[in-house]
């Protein structure tokens, strides 16, 4: 009995060491050390916080001493998604950032429905659905939407609105506090944007996909049409309404200065079809009545002999009059663009410390990996910017622009070059297979025009460099944020009448008919027989570049293999992202973005990753942080729901991590 009672108080004790250990670990954030005070930040007003766009958070509760105790402290399902493969002919991409307003947390999910959530502990508070038509449409840039925009009346503060632009073109006004239409916008709450676009071949050719911009008491619009299926593609017109009645206030149709395009070429409201449109989010400067344009290239994208001087305003920064929508300066960053390098992304706002001045910019990220840093007034590069030769095409109907502008700081993020040395394989016939086809490919470089029954390589491809993720500014540090993907793709012009064959022969492949120009398209990811990038890695970057000398301070891989590799190790190679940064005072960037499923935090002066959280699903958004009062904690919130053509994990999840405890 005695050696018995013995082994059972030893065995008492090892299981009394076990829980301990396993409640310390699992509860360990409960002993992590919570600044008290500090500042508070209760509003996220806008896409990128301030209607600047900065993606910047004065909060310092979570800082790099402690950020390691996040945990996740709650989570809330939408139960939106859609892999495409059920009655949902599209699938879902949940790439919305949310916005917190006088407590509530507002969240708009791939099928446009609008909820308000308890900031602190994530219950459901309203739903608004919209009823968009998400199993009759075939949306050609997913199911998605990157969020809601809040306006409030400077005659009446209490009146507030959420505005949401929808999938099949509306912009509804929703009441910020009940989530009921605002019977007095519009037609009972609803402006529809399919009216003036021009006739669409199906439902989803033209859509809305990021928030409007408010400037004043003006809600400003555009629109994201489908790429390469034809020259009369719907308007890309920007339209701006009065934020209390819905009434039209003005309209930018992108035509170019002084055409005369015939009646085949304009929309029932005379908006000229084809035009380049503008699919990512816009940036308002409310106190100089500015709103900046971030513009894409006229339909189709890869042959251009047709566009007759339509691109104009394509692939640019356009600064509009907010009031008026009249054009104050545009500045264009790729000349007659053939390579699908629309602008991806919000403009930025920043004062720059520049020469001892400080300087009103406006920052443009690219597909091409650069940053073109602008005056804010006049559109003047405070960076040298400089036009360098660049390869033409011989294609039968273009013509190429001999020149295209390079800004001389700071350095491009990604790579421009890439030959059949830089193959790269995790075997060496994967090495070998790049290689061949790498020798195989037509390839001067950088904007190497596409060829007429000839591969021709596109480094960097048209997912970018940048992406619609943008960048996020440290203004104290004078640091901007940027996270790239490095990926080669392939493009190919062939005899329009081929198409049909050529999409039996080759499904696998982006094939588009580029209908009413002469030449279909085909394009393609450059991958390796194991389907891995024939690049060598990192596949995606997070760089911090110094805006005070226009100088890269840092790039680090973002992300690993771990969801993506047949076997889950976390190899850092760096992978591709999509999504944004966000930067807080303490020093911290948060970012998703990568096709592992985290959420990471970095530090903002070294680049060196201090936490990472598992998400349920994919982290394709951009985080946002808020800290409602000074005895209240702050979260960082993302929505994690994959993204279904990257082929991220899909989900439905709004997630907000804390630092447990008091």
């Amino acid at each position: 009995m005695k050696r018995l009672r013995g082994c059972f108080k030893g065995c008492l004790t090892v299981i009394f060491i076990l829980v301990v250990v396993t409640l310390a670990w699992q509860y360990w954030p409960v002993f992590v050390d919570i600044p008290e005070g500090g500042p508070i930040a209760d509003s996220w007003i806008d896409y990128g916080n301030d209607r600047g766009g900065m993606r910047y958070s004065p909060l310092e509760q979570v800082n790099k001493e402690n950020v390691k105790g996040l945990k996740i402290a709650w989570e809330y399902h939408t139960g939106d998604v859609s892999d495409g493969r059920g009655d949902i002919p599209s699938t879902t991409a949940f790439e919305s950032t949310p916005l917190l307003v006088e407590g509530i947390l507002y969240v708009v999910t791939p099928f446009n429905c609008v909820i308000a959530l308890d900031p602190e502990t994530g219950a459901e508070q309203w739903i608004y659905d919209p009823k968009v038509d998400i199993k009759g449409g075939h949306y050609a840039n997913q199911l998605t939407t990157r969020g809601v925009s809040w306006w409030q009346d400077k005659q009446d503060d209490t009146n507030q609105r959420i505005f949401i632009a929808t999938n099949d073109a509306r912009l509804i006004a929703i009441d910020a506090q009940s989530g009921k239409p605002c019977e007095d916008f519009g037609k009972a709450g609803t402006v529809d944007l399919n009216e003036g676009a021009g006739e669409q071949r199906w439902k989803g050719e033209y859509q809305v996909t990021s928030p409007a911009a408010i400037v004043g008491d003006t809600v400003v619009v555009g629109s994201a049409v489908s790429d390469n299926d034809r020259v009369t593609a719907p308007s890309g017109v920007v339209r701006a309404f009065h934020a209390r009645t819905g009434e039209q206030r003005w309209a930018w149709d992108l035509r170019p200065p002084n055409a005369d395009p015939p009646p085949e070429m304009l929309s029932d409201q005379g908006f000229m079809l084809g035009t380049p449109n503008v699919w990512a989010p816009m940036t308002a400067d409310e106190e100089r009545d500015m709103v900046f344009v971030p513009t894409g290239n006229p339909s189709p994208d890869y042959y251009g002999g047709l566009r007759n001087g339509a691109d104009f305003y394509g692939s640019s920064v356009v600064a509009l009059k907010g009031s008026t929508g009249e054009i104050i300066w545009h500045f264009q960053t790729v000349h007659h663009d053939l390579w699908d390098f629309d602008v991806p992304c919000q403009p930025t706002l920043m004062d720059l410390e520049h020469n001892g001045e400080t300087i009103p910019v406006v920052i443009q990220a690219t597909k091409m990996g650069m940053l073109f840093t602008l005056h804010r007034e006049t559109g003047e590069p405070i960076f040298e910017v400089e036009e360098r030769p660049v390869p033409q095409s011989t294609v039968p109907g273009e013509m190429t622009s001999p020149t295209q502008p390079f800004p001389v700081k700071p350095p491009p993020l990604v790579p421009h070059t890439l030959g059949p040395d830089d193959a790269w394989g995790v075997l060496g016939s994967d090495t070998t297979a790049c290689r061949e086809m790498l020798e195989a490919y037509h390839f001067e470089g950088i904007y190497t025009p596409p060829q007429l029954n000839k591969t021709t390589l596109m480094y960097p491809g048209n997912g970018g460099g940048s992406n619609w993720g943008g960048i996020a500014v440290d203004p104290k540090r004078q640091i901007v944020v940027a996270n790239t993907l490095n990926l080669p793709f392939t493009v190919m012009l062939v005899p329009g009448e081929d198409v049909p064959r050529l999409r039996k022969e080759q499904p696998e492949k982006e094939i588009a008919q580029q209908a009413g120009t002469p030449y279909g398209m085909i394009r393609h990811r450059l991958l390796s027989p194991l389907e891995l990038p024939c690049n060598p890695p990192p596949w995606g970057t997070l760089a911090g570049v110094d805006m005070r000398t226009g100088e890269i301070a840092w790039q680090v891989p973002l992300g690993t293999v771990r969801d993506i590799a047949p076997v889950p190790i976390p190899w850092k190679l760096g992978v591709p992202n999509l999504g944004g940064p966000l930067a807080t005072a303490s020093g911290l960037i948060f970012i998703g973005a990568a096709m592992d499923d985290y959420l990471r935090a970095f530090d903002t002066d070294t680049g060196e990753e201090l936490w990472k959280g598992r998400l349920p699903a994919g982290g394709q958004a951009t985080p946002m942080t808020y800290r409602l009062r000074e005895d209240s904690k702050q979260f960082v919130v993302i929505a994690a729901g994959g993204h279904g053509r990257a082929g991220t994990t899909l989900g439905d999840s709004v997630v907000a991590f804390a630092i447990p405890g008091n």
